[in-house]
């Protein structure tokens, strides 16, 4: 299998992608953004058919949609009441224009369903040391806000009191979820963007309970995920993102499990 280079390309960027979704993931989770991430995954989609309808590359026009649009999708959905219209609103908007931006490039529909589930085989070279270089920025970042960030998504209250600067770390950390999305795009697709982003992180909370140890788990569950899914893709030529959303959403109901047994105990 490692002989061949696409597996070498999708093992590679995979890697990169469980890490960053991994350490995403967390915070995703413990500031309730679980909905912003699946409209995201519509707006990459739409983001990835205008690159390729202007000529660029996918995860060009992805990272453009991805990061100016979470900036507006988020202040669009602070509030609770209005949250969901929100992301209908968004969500059926950025479908039609990736639908539309397709059309006009004249893409046959393998190559639409490439973008949204994902495909192993398109990953060169090129893909992965755009994935490696984005990931490195994502996790910089994240390292150097990584305590003002905990204490703000794990004590907004306290945060504020605090007079800790809390609509810039938003803002801030928006645009790694954008960032992430774009990346993830390149193994699972960009509907199936949540999976990696969410499934992980929700797992590694019922089994550990600081943040430190939930970032660690959550990255071991994406890489096993990725991995093994990566394989049994190859063996059994199906895509890679059922596998993956499969494993991960095992991973999930075995820490409810976990969660409910120890609850009983």
């Amino acid at each position: 299998m490692f002989s061949l280079a696409f597996m070498q390309n999708a093992y590679l960027a995979g890697t990169f992608i469980a890490i960053i979704c991994g350490t995403i993931g967390v915070f995703v989770i413990a500031r309730n953004l679980s909905f912003l991430t699946h409209t995201l995954s519509e707006i990459g989609f739409a983001g990835a058919a205008f690159g390729i309808f202007m000529g660029w590359t996918a995860l060009s026009g992805m990272l453009i949609f991805t990061v100016i649009s979470s900036v507006i999708v988020g202040q669009m959905s602070v509030k609770q009441s209005r949250r969901e219209a929100s992301i209908s609103a968004i969500s059926a908007l950025f479908i039609g224009l990736g639908i539309l931006f397709l059309s006009l490039s004249n893409q046959t529909s393998s190559y639409a369903t490439s973008i949204l589930f994902g495909s192993v085989i398109g990953i060169a070279h090129a893909d992965v040391i755009r994935v490696a270089v984005l990931s490195g920025i994502v996790l910089l970042v994240m390292l150097g806000l990584y305590r003002p960030l905990k204490f703000d998504s794990f004590d907004a209250i306290g945060a504020k009191v605090s007079g800790l600067w809390t609509t810039a770390i938003s803002v801030v950390f928006l645009v790694l979820v954008a960032m992430s999305v774009s990346v993830a795009a390149q193994i699972v697709g960009s509907l199936l963007i949540f999976i990696l982003l969410t499934l992980p992180a929700a797992a590694a909370r019922y089994f550990v309970h600081t943040v430190s140890k939930m970032i660690g788990l959550s990255i071991i569950f994406a890489l096993i995920g990725v991995w093994l899914g990566l394989y049994l893709s190859y063996v059994t030529n199906l895509p890679v993102s059922f596998f993956i959303a499969s494993i991960e959403c095992l991973f999930y109901f075995a820490a409810l499990g976990f969660q409910r047994l120890r609850v009983g105990a």
